[in-house]
């Protein structure tokens, strides 16, 4: 969420009545900072290429990397119901479930990796493996059914995710977290170069890649960046991400307009 404050000050003059002398007063006016413009600040005005390096160099610097087990606790915040505190909303279903409920049992939810993990082959590991711009809670069903399928339209309705439909190599995930998943995966390509020993993920225009370190279908998650744009969650999660666990931020929930500016 970019964030705006409203400085500066206006000299009023106040009309008297006849015989009485004019008098003044200060008001604030609105003048515009946006906080985030400091930490994207050698990214302001670039295209391409260039942005896409300046992207890389600021969302790497200063990380933290957390550990598997952290990640669990780190989504109980993330992820919470801003309906009901004691619960996280399920990334495919939108369901909310008891944060507690967190393990490998039917009923149970757990991390999904919404870049699959066999794409680029970082399993669990610190780094990709745990970070938590790309981990979203999810019922253990539907996330075995998604299993390591590339994003595209089109296939089967998923009878236990209402809204999910999927073939033999790819899932369209429900209308409302089409964009979240859309900008999870512009963020870890830009965010993973292949300079951490960790593999160069990239996006393509191609579904069954398996292990191959590219997500696609890239034509497909633009379309769906610009249906569906950044939510108040969705920043809400950025911030958090950014505040309290890895210090750093997903550009592409900060500026849309990004997206278009590398892969366009």
């Amino acid at each position: 969420m970019r964030r705006t404050l409203l400085t500066g000050a206006l000299t009023l003059v106040l009309i008297a009545p006849p015989g009485l002398a004019a008098a003044t007063a200060t008001a604030a006016v609105p003048v515009v900072e946006t906080q985030d413009d400091a930490y994207y600040a050698d990214a302001l005005g670039l295209t391409g290429e260039p942005l896409r390096d300046a992207l890389h160099e600021i969302i790497s610097t200063g990380v933290t990397t957390l550990s598997y087990s952290q990640v669990w606790e780190a989504l109980k915040v993330t992820d919470r119901d801003p309906a009901n505190s004691a619960n996280v909303v399920l990334l495919y279903t939108g369901q909310s479930r008891s944060a507690s409920l967190n393990g490998g049992d039917v009923g149970d939810w757990n991390r999904e990796h919404v870049w699959a993990q066999s794409h680029g082959d970082f399993g669990t590991s610190p780094g990709p493996g745990t970070d938590v711009h790309h981990l979203r809670p999810a019922d253990v069903q539907v996330n075995s059914s998604r299993g390591n399928k590339d994003f595209d339209d089109g296939g089967s309705a998923v009878a236990i995710a209402p809204g999910n439909y999927t073939d033999a190599d790819s899932w369209e995930p429900r209308d409302q977290d089409k964009g979240d998943i859309a900008r999870m995966l512009f963020y870890m390509a830009v965010r993973y170069e292949g300079g951490d020993g960790f593999a160069d993920l990239e996006l393509n225009d191609a579904v069954n890649n398996g292990s191959r370190p590219y997500h696609g279908r890239l034509s497909t998650l633009l379309e769906w960046h610009e249906l569906d744009p950044p939510s108040a969650f969705e920043e809400r999660r950025n911030e958090l991400i950014h505040d309290q666990y890895q210090g750093n931020r997903n550009p592409f929930i900060d500026h849309p307009e990004w997206a278009e500016d590398i892969w366009g």
